[in-house]
């Protein structure tokens, strides 16, 4: 009887601290820096300003 009382406190000592392992906890927001604004390049490259089928004209590196 003795065994299985100390049995029965040890499995329920591990439920009892895997459950609490489990449980959501606050955790701070992130800092995350301000994003700098009008810096992005956004629609100055040639992608998409061509024609179709025609590749951007690159002056030759030679």
């Amino acid at each position: 009887m003795k065994k299985i009382l100390i049995a029965l406190g040890a499995t329920f000592a591990v439920v009892t601290v895997a459950n609490a392992a489990d449980l959501p906890r606050r955790e701070p927001v992130p800092a995350y820096p301000a994003a700098p604004v009008g810096k992005m390049p956004i629609g100055k490259t040639p992608v998409g300003k061509t024609p179709v089928g025609k590749t951007p004209i690159v002056a030759p590196r030679y």
